[in-house]
């Protein structure tokens, strides 16, 4: 019996459970910055440490402001790392990288959102999500945020995925046992495994993970497209 859903939100509502690191990098393509994917990948993780690290994101930037300053971060460690001169302007791409990833972002989202409108009307729904501390203006300006009773990011509360203790947070937003909670979302070491451990029931929404990592993890309850959740 299901009472509430918990959703992870990135690769899970603004893209097909496509890896951000994808998307960034067809970004990339997009704006024909002279690089390797293999020179791209270790930039992606330097600009993640360092937002981590680093409150470069205020909390009223929107998805936007935060790609456009992520690939900033990512552009000048490529350039730190000899993978692009020097002289590069990286403004000639920055603008571009962030426009192309926030336009599928948006596209997804509004695709996502006809699902949890009709879930919202049956369900509590609740997001649980490692974000930077802006998740609030990036659900407003897409137009979900009223669709969820509570937000759960990691920024706000301290603690990241795949620690169990943040799924834990979403169930108590829920008020509801663990047993009576789905958590859906689209990393089975940072979602379905942890959210397995707290007691929850568990839909994967399997698509390209980093790297490949989790393509051979087999797991019985997977879907390909939000809209299987409506015939729950």
């Amino acid at each position: 019996m299901i009472k509430g859903i918990i959703f992870d939100y990135g690769g899970t509502l603004d893209t097909p459970a496509r890896h951000w690191s994808e998307v960034l990098w067809e970004g990339y393509q997009y704006a024909n910055v002279p690089i390797t994917k293999e020179q791209f990948l270790p930039a992606y993780v330097f600009a993640e440490r360092e937002l981590a690290r680093t409150p470069h994101i205020l909390p009223s930037d929107t998805f936007y402001q935060l790609l456009h300053k992520k690939v900033v971060i990512e552009l000048q460690n490529l350039i730190d790392e000899g993978y692009l001169p020097a002289s590069e302007k990286i403004e000639n791409y920055t603008n571009q990288v962030a426009c192309y990833c926030d336009d599928v972002a948006r596209h997804q989202v509004t695709e996502s959102k006809k699902v949890l409108e009709q879930l919202a009307e049956r369900y509590p729904l609740v997001l649980v999500t490692n974000f930077y501390g802006n998740i609030t203006s990036v659900l407003k300006d897409y137009g979900i945020y009223n669709l969820f009773v509570s937000i759960v990011e990691s920024a706000v509360v301290g603690v990241r995925k795949p620690s169990p203790e943040i799924f834990k947070k979403g169930v108590k937003a829920l008020n509801l046992p663990p047993e009576q909670v789905l958590v859906v979302g689209d990393s089975y070491s940072k979602d379905i495994s942890p959210a397995l451990e707290v007691g929850c029931q568990a839909i994967w929404f399997k698509g390209e993970s980093w790297q490949g990592k989790e393509e051979k993890i087999e797991y019985a309850r997977t879907i390909s497209s939000l809209n299987e959740l409506l015939f729950l």
